[in-house]
């Protein structure tokens, strides 16, 4: 098991999805508590390098910057309307739980 992967929600997520991953005590930043609401998407490529964070991420514009090839720390991607709050909540902590960071880096995940 992981327990190391650290998450970083984008603007277009929902906060729920924040509060129940700390619930399950996991490491996880959102776009507000990281300043970055409204900053551009490569801003929070960025962030997410240094902080050593995977993206989670309902913003298609970040596959874009991934075919771009703009280095990042890995892309977790589902497509917006797709999935309830609670199968993107298991989802991401079974992700969290079986993929370390090396196992994710520069690659997109999808739900």
């Amino acid at each position: 098991m992981s327990r190391s992967l650290k998450l970083h929600l984008d603007e277009n997520v929902s906060n729920a999805i924040a509060i129940g991953l700390r619930r399950y005590e996991i490491n996880v930043t959102t776009a507000t508590e990281a300043g970055l609401l409204g900053k551009l998407d490569e801003l929070h490529v960025e962030f997410a390098m240094v902080e050593g964070r995977v993206i989670f991420t309902q913003d298609a514009d970040f596959l874009r910057i991934n075919r771009a090839g703009l280095p990042h720390k890995g892309i977790i991607y589902c497509h917006k309307n797709s999935r309830s709050i609670g199968e993107i909540w298991r989802s991401l902590v079974m992700i969290w739980e079986y993929l370390e960071l090396d196992d994710v880096t520069g690659r997109v995940e999808f739900i």
